[in-house]
């Protein structure tokens, strides 16, 4: 059944999102699948826009993926608040079974080792006024020690940071090396040297967008529709700030006129409401809902 079906996909992604390093065994006993289905279960959440990263073990969902970007604006905490809540439970008293679960509830979610190790936490305050100041000089900078959860390595990365983001938390920068724009975290980051050099491939820098939808990427793809009255309520009422790019079409309708970083946040709003959403442009996601729609026929044939 699919109500089956949806209940471990959405145990799956809970365990995905736990501050605990589960490996692939361990997750399909826990939901009760197949290896096969596991990565059946990661392929489907990578085409819904969650970010999936390698661990030591297996895999997790990135929490800054679009998804919880969205949600945790709303409900979440900042790791300054998680500190305060948790030093907070500590003052309550030990041996209280209330706040015991709440301090586990916080824990699945916040590395209270990072966040309350107070050399740490001056680490990362260093790290962030090295990289103002190179941004703000136009200098080169070598980030010591960098840890990556992909390449699974630790060690030395040569880069030219031009924009801090998230709260200071990541770093915006061009890696020579791989010729690649990236974002990197700043609690990675064993330290931080800036160089005498200055920049040298600043027009390749290109900055990180995020559109209405919290999809984020390097390029902006324009989309134009109109939308009927209960796409519009719909619009209006889950995505806010997308009001200031729609406007009356002169027939009852509203005209949405925006740049999107990817096509899947726009696309499932759309072909949701399919009846009520006239898609003017552009030809890029008129081309991505066509193969969209070919592809659930073929499923269903």
């Amino acid at each position: 059944m699919r109500h089956d079906k949806l209940e471990r996909e959405l145990r799956l992604l809970l365990l995905l999102t736990e501050n605990h390093d589960y490996s692939i065994e361990e997750l399909c006993g826990k939901v009760g699948i197949s290896r096969r289905n596991f990565y059946y279960y990661l392929e489907f959440f990578r085409d819904t826009g969650f970010i999936i990263r390698k661990t030591s073990h297996g895999y997790a969902v990135d929490r800054n993926s679009p998804f919880f970007n969205h949600l945790l604006s709303r409900i979440s905490f900042t790791e300054e608040e998680a500190v305060v809540i948790g030093r907070l439970l500590d003052q309550a008293g030990r041996g209280n079974a209330i706040t015991a679960r709440i301090k586990k509830k916080l824990e699945r979610f916040y590395d209270y080792r990072i966040l309350t190790d107070e050399d740490l936490r001056e680490q990362a305050a260093h790290n962030i006024s090295v990289l103002y100041e190179a941004i703000k000089l136009k200098r080169q900078v070598v980030l010591r020690a960098y840890a990556s959860p992909h390449s699974r390595t630790t060690r030395d990365r040569f880069v030219e940071p031009f924009m801090l983001m998230n709260g200071n938390n990541e770093v915006r920068c061009y890696e020579p090396a791989s010729a690649m724009n990236k974002t990197f975290k700043i609690s990675r980051m064993q330290g931080v040297q800036m160089l005498d050099s200055v920049w040298t491939y600043e027009k390749k820098h290109r900055q990180m967008y995020t559109d209405v939808f919290m999809f984020s990427g390097e390029e902006l793809m324009p989309v134009e529709l109109t939308l009927g009255q209960l796409s519009y309520s719909i619009m209006k009422e889950e995505y806010p700030q997308a009001e200031r790019y729609m406007s009356d079409n002169g027939d009852g309708r509203r005209l949405l006129r925006m740049d999107v970083c990817s096509y899947a946040g726009i696309g499932r709003f759309v072909l949701g409401l399919y009846d009520d959403v006239n898609v003017l442009g552009g030809d890029g996601f008129k081309d991505y809902l066509r193969r969209k729609i070919n592809d659930m026929a073929m499923r269903g044939a």
